[in-house]
């Protein structure tokens, strides 16, 4: 993977040039994470590049992005339970502290994470955890993508 679609992800994703995309969605793009240090991390994109906060949209838009955020925790969630029995939960969050355009993160939380972060939030976990490349986003994910993206599948044609 190149990284310059990494400095517009949302523009590369409307391009089809954002290698972590899953699948497209109502509102957006549902992508794996960059990290994989808790394997299944998710990221919902918002289809409008200048859209920075939920705020930003009209209520419908907004409504349509809460519920694909509730649709790719629960593929995100049901993956991670059939890949690792260890999978206890999965947390949602839209921040907006660091990139400047609307997204949701799908993290996934399992019983074998470490006794001083497993119950804190994601962002406590050590630096070299989103650095180490042993966690980044690779081809020994094909399988966790797979996953996600036919429950995403699944849930989509039980609507």
């Amino acid at each position: 993977m190149t990284d310059d679609w990494r400095t517009d992800r949302i523009g590369a994703a409307l391009r089809g040039a954002n290698p972590t995309v899953l699948r497209r969605l109502e509102s957006g793009f549902a992508a794996i994470g960059d990290v994989q240090f808790l394997p299944g991390y998710s990221v919902l994109l918002a289809d409008t590049p200048h859209v920075q906060r939920l705020s930003d949209l009209p209520k419908s838009k907004r409504l349509s992005f809460l519920s694909d955020m509730d649709r790719l925790g629960e593929a995100v969630e049901r993956a991670c339970r059939g890949l690792d029995p260890a999978f206890r939960r999965v947390n949602l969050e839209i921040l907006g502290n660091t990139d400047p355009f609307l997204h949701a993160h799908v993290w996934p939380r399992f019983d074998w994470e470490p006794a001083e972060v497993v119950g804190a939030p994601v962002w406590l976990y050590p630096r070299d955890r989103w650095t180490d490349t042993q966690f980044r986003l690779g081809p020994q994910h094909d399988a966790l993508r797979e996953a996600i993206g036919s429950e995403l599948d699944l849930l989509r044609s039980a609507e």
